[in-house]
């Protein structure tokens, strides 16, 4: 049972009496200090040595008076001496927790301790509350809140960081700290995991944790998305080195790229590794985590291992990597060197592919979709969150006005074939009675109603003030504004595109910097505004939302004005017409053989 029985403020209420208590008796022995006779003794000697001639005179006279004083004093008192104060462990224990500077921070996510390397760290950030736990206050902070779960990464032991060489006999000190976490996790009921996402000692895998993954986070798409990427791309292939070990065949496979191919090597830092693939149009990796994110950013990739697939088993979808089996066969074919040709003669992802491997992503193998499905394997102490929490950044309310029978069964058929279904759908109070409500209803989609001044029974788009009416009602962070049926993947790429990015609201970029709407007349004589109007992925000052903050949208302002109370607006067009009728999942790593 985890440890719930006190709040963090009366936990430092206690610490606060403590120390005024100790204050208190401070004073009371420097007041006693200052009476005592070898304070009064020493002053005297002072006072005689600064003067000699009158000081030596009552030198013993003063003395004498001291005697008689410190006789009297014993003999009223006994001659016992005060007790020692006794200084309170727990205060000591609050005030190192107080120092590690771990009190008070609370939200509604899962709350990690982690043993994590920075670039863990950083992709998990977003989702869980990460309580970092370092060698030498691994004790105190851990017993300093109260956790979730316990997860350590094989990253953080890599040389360089604090807990370098953790499960190496060299590092006794740091995995003993490690060992006394995860123990103390077990005996609170609090689950531990282990994600072996790099070589590490192998004494890690030895502790009492109570999972074992295999593989990293996933990909975590704010950090690797084309946001910011720019138009023009470094031509050359780039190699971009894994974590664990390749193998002899697969570094002389790099070794002759590199000689023939034109590949140039680099070894950018976890940090700057986004912007390189960014800057890439091709790169080379041998880790496929390596190449959904170089996809991610919009680059091809060439994958070095992994069996060959012939036309036939290969599904549909864009090219976006070449995969090379790594064998001797592979060395005399050339296989790799024509794998190399054909992703650079495919140059970058076109807009339409990479959307498709961003949706992709996004439902399979982001950074929130790998953490809620490592937690749903493990056993919460009562009282502990939720898998779910990791998701919640996702949730999305959609909010529509149907004003008929047609446009309701529309909506509905719209939300059922979602690839991302939403959590709630808020309408207004007076369409409750058409089939498309009912439909939604019989479905189990939840469905929340507003009442929505002026309206008119939902027969033109509702205003900015109505859309707030509605907002109000959704308990979601997100909502989306629903108008027409937008095809399968509507949701999916919005919040695809807000994990991105970290915008405030999505949507297609007016193309004029004013408040027209979208194709007016006068986007003719500004070709800047038009240009930016048919990007996607870019950040832009006027959108027309389609999915926007819940707390944005019930501020009631017009769209217009959103960038001038300091919205992040990023635009992204309407689904294109072949894609809607795509085949959902078919996207993101096409393999493809020598």
């Amino acid at each position: 049972m985890k440890r719930r029985e006190q709040s963090q403020t009366e936990q430092l209420r206690q610490a606060l009496s403590e120390r005024e208590a100790q204050l208190q008796e401070a004073q009371a022995r420097l007041a006693a200090l200052e009476g005592s006779t070898s304070l009064q003794v020493g002053r005297a000697l002072t006072a005689a040595a600064k003067r000699p001639g009158r000081g030596l005179v009552r030198l013993p006279r003063d003395l004498f008076r001291l005697w008689r004083k410190s006789g009297a004093t014993r003999q009223s008192t006994g001659g016992r001496r005060r007790p020692q104060p006794v200084r309170s462990y727990d205060a000591e224990r609050q005030e190192a927790r107080l120092l590690a500077g771990n009190i008070g921070t609370r939200d509604d996510r899962l709350v990690v301790a982690g043993v994590l390397s920075p670039e863990v760290h950083a992709a998990v950030e977003p989702y869980v509350r990460v309580v970092a736990l370092r060698p030498q206050d691994a004790q105190v902070v851990f017993e300093s809140v109260d956790v979730d779960v316990v997860l350590v990464s094989a990253s953080a032991a890599a040389p360089g960081s604090l807990w370098a060489h953790v499960g190496d006999p060299a590092s006794g000190d740091r995995t003993r700290a490690l060992n006394w976490v995860v123990e103390a996790a077990a005996a609170r009921g609090v689950p531990s995991v282990l994600l072996t996402d790099a070589p590490a000692p192998p004494a890690l895998a030895t502790l009492p944790f109570g999972l074992v993954c295999d593989g990293g986070v996933g990909v975590p798409l704010h950090r690797f998305n084309p946001i910011a990427a720019e138009p023009e791309r470094t031509t050359d292939p780039l190699h971009l080195p894994s974590a664990g070990h390749r193998g002899v065949v697969a570094d002389r496979l790099v070794d002759m790229l590199v000689r023939e191919g034109g590949v140039r090597r680099t070894e950018p830092g976890w940090a700057e590794e986004p912007a390189a693939l960014r800057a890439a149009t091709t790169v080379v990796v041998d880790d496929p985590v390596l190449a959904d994110r170089a996809m991610a950013c919009g680059a091809r990739a060439l994958l070095l291992g992994g069996a060959a697939e012939s036309d036939a088993e290969r599904p549909a979808g864009p090219r976006g990597r070449v995969r090379v089996p790594v064998d001797a066969s592979a060395l005399r074919s050339g296989a790799a060197a024509d794998g190399l040709a054909r992703v650079r003669a495919a140059g970058p992802l076109s807009p339409e592919e990479l959307r498709l491997v961003l949706r992709s992503l996004f439902l399979t193998d982001a950074t929130p979709v790998r953490l809620a499905d490592i937690l749903g394997r493990l056993d919460f102490a009562p009282g502990s969150g939720s898998p779910s929490l990791a998701l919640r950044t996702r949730q999305v309310a959609v909010l529509a006005a149907p004003p008929d029978d047609i446009t309701s069964l529309a909506l509905a058929d719209d939300l059922l074939k979602q690839e991302y279904a939403p959590a709630e759908v808020v309408l207004p109070d007076d369409v409750d009675h058409l089939a498309g409500v009912q439909r939604l209803r019989s479905a189990g989609i939840p469905l929340r109603t507003a009442r929505v001044a002026g309206s008119n029974g939902g027969a033109r788009e509702p205003r900015p003030t109505e859309w707030a009416a509605l907002a109000g009602a959704a308990t979601a962070p997100w909502v989306a504004l629903w108008r027409a049926p937008r095809g399968s993947a509507f949701l999916a790429d919005l919040l695809c595109a807000a994990e991105c990015s970290g915008a405030d609201a999505v949507g297609p970029a007016v193309p004029w910097w004013g408040s027209a709407p979208v194709g007016a007349a006068d986007t003719a004589a500004d070709p800047v505004g038009t240009a930016v109007a048919d990007q996607d992925y870019v950040f832009v000052s006027a959108i027309e939302p389609d999915l926007a903050r819940t707390d944005l949208v019930r501020r009631g302002l017009q769209p217009g004005v959103w960038n001038r109370h300091g919205a992040r607006l990023l635009a992204l067009g309407p689904q294109p017409e072949a894609d809607r009728e795509s085949a959902p999942g078919q996207v993101g790593s096409a393999p493809d053989g020598g």
